[in-house]
């Protein structure tokens, strides 16, 4: 998710090492990076440029929206046994939550 945050925050994309500039100490190594584009690469989330020699470019291909429902998608499969309501309901007990943001939920739910 770091990864792909800071990719959205380039308007052009960035290298390896522009990636790990934007991380703060101690900042994560390269191959470290390089594996989770790596695995980012393979879902299609994104693509890269080749500049010169080694160097490549990365971009995201998905927004950020696109990347939240997917990830949330998948923490509701997997463990909340796909009920939008149980993952709903865990957010209302286990965080705290102010009275704004439950009539928030109660608008959104009525408005369904």
């Amino acid at each position: 998710m770091q990864v792909m945050s800071i990719l959205w925050e380039l308007p052009h994309g960035g290298c390896i090492h522009e990636i790990i500039s934007h991380y703060s100490d101690p900042k994560p190594a390269y191959t470290t990076i390089a594996t989770f584009l790596k695995i980012l690469l393979n879902k299609g989330f994104v693509k890269y440029h080749k500049l010169s020699g080694k160097t490549h470019t990365y971009y995201p291909l998905i927004t950020k929206q696109e990347y939240r429902r997917m990830v949330m998608k998948d923490v509701q499969d997997s463990l909340f046994d796909g009920s939008g309501a149980s993952l709903v309901k865990f957010f209302v007990e286990e965080e705290s939550m102010s009275e704004s943001e439950i009539q928030e939920l109660i608008e959104l739910i009525q408005k369904q």
